[in-house]
Formats: C-alpha cells, sequence, structure tokens
C-alpha cells in the first residue's frame, strides 16, 4: 500500500503525534497528586514499557505495512502494561489516544474495531475495580470509553477506505503509465517499420530501378562496341545520366528530402523528364500529355504519383516488350489521376505474381486515400491509372 497521502503514512506526524500522547499522559500521571509517589512512578514506568513496546514492536509493523498474527502479539502486549497502569492511575487512559488507531494501522476494520473494545473494556474494568463504585463508573470512565471506541471506530473506518481507495488509485496509475510506455513503444515500433517500409519502396523505386537501367544500357553498348561505336556511346551517355541522376535520388533519401524528380519543379514537368528519359533509353515511343488546370499538392501526394510513374515504367521495362507508351497526368476537381498505358504483351491482374512493386505501389496510394486500378489482358497491353485527392 505505497503512495498514498493519508494520515496512515505520514509517520513524521504520527511519531509527533504518539509521542506528545505519551508525554502528556505521562505528565498527567506524575502529577495526579491524589495517588502516591510509588504508584505514580510504577504508574509513569509502564507508560514507558508501553512507548519502548510501540518503538521496537509495533512501529515497524506499521511502518512496513504488516497486516499477520504479530499484531495481536502486539495488542497482547499492549494490554499487558496498559491494564496494571491504568489500574495504579486511572489517567493512564489517556494514552488510549495514541494507541486506539494504531489497531486500524494494524487491523482490518472489524478486528480493528474489537481491539479497541477490549483496550476500552479493560478500562473500564480496571476503574470499576479501583473504587467498586457502578454509579461512578458508569457516569464517568464508560461514556469516555464508549466515545473513543465510536470515534476510532467512525475515524478508523473512513481512513482506512480512504487508504486502499488511495492504494487502489495509486495501482490503477502504475497501470496507466505502464499502458502509456506499452502504447508509446508499438506506436515506436509501427512508425520505425512505416518508415522502413518507406525507404525500402523509395530505394526500389530509384536507386533499385536506375541500377537495373544502368546494367541494362551497359550491356546494350557492349553489344554495340564493336558494331556501331556511336551507338555504344549514346548507351554509355545515357547510363552515366542515369547513375547521376539515381546519385541525386540517394543523396535525397539520405536526407530524408523531397525526390530529386520534384526538387525546384512541378510534378508535371518531373513526369515529362521521367518519360523522355525513358524513351531515350528504351527507343519505345513515348507520349506524355496534361489535362486541367494545376493545382498545388501536397509534397506526399506527388511522391506518390512520381513513384507510381517510375514502378509502371521499370515493369514495361523489364517485361512488356512494349512499342508505345502513354503517360497522362490529369487534374480532374477534387483529385489528381495518372495514367499509364503500353501496347506491350500485358497480363492477366488476377494471376499476377504480385511482386514487390505491384504491392508497393498500392500501398503507396493507400496511404494517401488514393486508388490503384489494373487494367490488363495477355497481348492486348496494359494501363495503370492512380486516382489521389488534390490534398
Amino acid at each position: 500500500m505505497e503512495d498514498t497521502l493519508t494520515w496512515l503514512h505520514r509517520f513524521p506526524m504520527w511519531d509527533a503525534y504518539f509521542g506528545l500522547v505519551a508525554v502528556g499522559t505521562s505528565g498527567f500521571v506524575a502529577t495526579t497528586g491524589s495517588v502516591p509517589v510509588v504508584a505514580r512512578a510504577w504508574a509513569v514506568a509502564l507508560l514507558a514499557g508501553l512507548a519502548t513496546w510501540y518503538w521496537l514492536y509495533g512501529r515497524p509493523l506499521i511502518r512496513g505495512e504488516i497486516e499477520d498474527r504479530r499484531a495481536y502479539v502486539y495488542f497482547a502486549g499492549v494490554v499487558v502494561l496498559m491494564t496494571p497502569a491504568v489500574a495504579l492511575v486511572s489517567v493512564s487512559s489517556f494514552a488510549l489516544l495514541a494507541l486506539c488507531p494504531q489497531a486500524y494501522m494494524l487491523m482490518d476494520a472489524l478486528r480493528a474495531t474489537i481491539a479497541v473494545l477490549v483496550l476500552n473494556a479493560a478500562d473500564v474494568v480496571v476503574a470499576y475495580e479501583s473504587t467498586r463504585d457502578l454509579a461512578d463508573t458508569v457516569a464517568g470512565p464508560l461514556p469516555v470509553a464508549a466515545t473513543i471506541v465510536v470515534g476510532s471506530a467512525v475515524f478508523g473506518t473512513w481512513a482506512r477506505r480512504v487508504t486502499i481507495q488511495n492504494d487502489e488509485r495509486a495501482r490503477l496509475i502504475r497501470q496507466l503509465d505502464g499502458s502509456r510506455a506499452e502504447v508509446a513503444r508499438l506506436s515506436h515500433e509501427a512508425g520505425v517499420l512505416a518508415e522502413r517500409q518507406r525507404l525500402a519502396g523509395d530505394i526500389h523505386d530509384t536507386v533499385a530501378q536506375g541500377l537495373t537501367s544502368v546494367i541494362m544500357l551497359i550491356q546494350a553498348a557492349d553489344a554495340e562496341l564493336e558494331r556501331d561505336v556511336a551507338q555504344a556511346r549514346r548507351h554509355l551517355g545515357l547510363a552515366l545520366d542515369t547513375a547521376r541522376d539515381n546519385l541525386s535520388e540517394a543523396r535525397a533519401l539520405v536526407g530524408a528530402l523531397t525526390p530529386a524528380e520534384l526538387d525546384g519543379s512541378s510534378l508535371a514537368d518531373a513526369l515529362a523528364r521521367l518519360v523522355d528519359r525513358f524513351g531515350r533509353e528504351t527507343g519505345v515511343r513515348v507520349d506524355f500529355s496534361t489535362e486541367g488546370e494545376p493545382v498545388g499538392l501536397a509534397t506526399a501526394v506527388e511522391v506518390v504519383l512520381l513513384r507510381a510513374v517510375q514502378e509502371s515504367l521499370a515493369n514495361i521495362r523489364r517485361h512488356s516488350g512494349a512499342g508505345l507508351l502513354t503517360v497522362r497526368l490529369a487534374h480532374l476537381g477534387g483529385t489528381v489521376a495518372v495514367e499509364v498505358a503500353d501496347d506491350g504483351r500485358g497480363f492477366d491482374p488476377e494471376q499476377a505474381s504480385g511482386g514487390y512493386g505491384l504491392g508497393a505501389m498500392r500501398a503507396r496510394v493507400e496511404q494517401v486515400s488514393g486508388k490503384l486500378t489494373v487494367d490488363s489482358e495477355p497481348g492486348r497491353g496494359t494501363t495503370i491509372r492512380v486516382e489521389v485527392p488534390d490534398l
């Protein structure tokens, strides 16, 4: 039961209260002139023993919040020391003001109330035995004892309930802190995974495809080297341009910047350059067009459209065998669409292998609330269309 704010756990204050009651009671006992000095001395000694018993045995139990059979041993010792002290000097019963609350520190409410009843009943019985005057006992010690019992029960039960509530609140706070830490950890892991996927997509769409183009151009140059040196040099020049572009892309990825194609230019200009370079590298006839009034797009949207075209061109280069490529960028009022169509060999979308490229393209598009459609049949070319909101 940690981290509560009740009187139960403010030990310096409790120790001060206990010490004040013990010293005050001893003072009353020592100055009670109607009692012989020897009796007063023995009563003070018993109260000192009671304070020592508390300090050596009861206090460690309370501080450690230990609620077991040792509490009964402690209160048995209290009764043994308290009873003769009250029998010697009746005002020794003032010590109950410090002893009764301890019951609620060491026991549940029912057992604590029983312990308080026993202590006060012993006080009343001793008072009666010392005077044998029932009327005097009923008029004096009995009402005081009843008041102490009722007050201790009400206050002690309330304090214990507050303690339990605070303990439960502290437990829930710890659970909440643990849940927050777990949510933060999972969010961090999800962010790391998303960033890894994004980087994997960027590397696939740029560096990997660029290296594929460089390899194919060098292979073409090697094949033409002995037959047509000029053509071989042209292929090598294109390979060099592609390598430079991919170096810029790699630097942009490392710096987490905008794609190199979009740096300082519009999406339409970037796509036009991309399509033109594809035509020069592959010999495929290309046609790029725009439609509608251009609007400012978020960088994330432009990147998705650019990567979609890059991946489409890479697929055409590897698989299509096309002779004509058409790319169209359309601003349709509320949405932006890019369409890549070729007259190549086509494929069955239902039986596609689902390689990284098409799956990554679809994931990118969905991240910006867009839609990807693939229209293709074997022998009839392929059309890929991406539509995204013009956020």
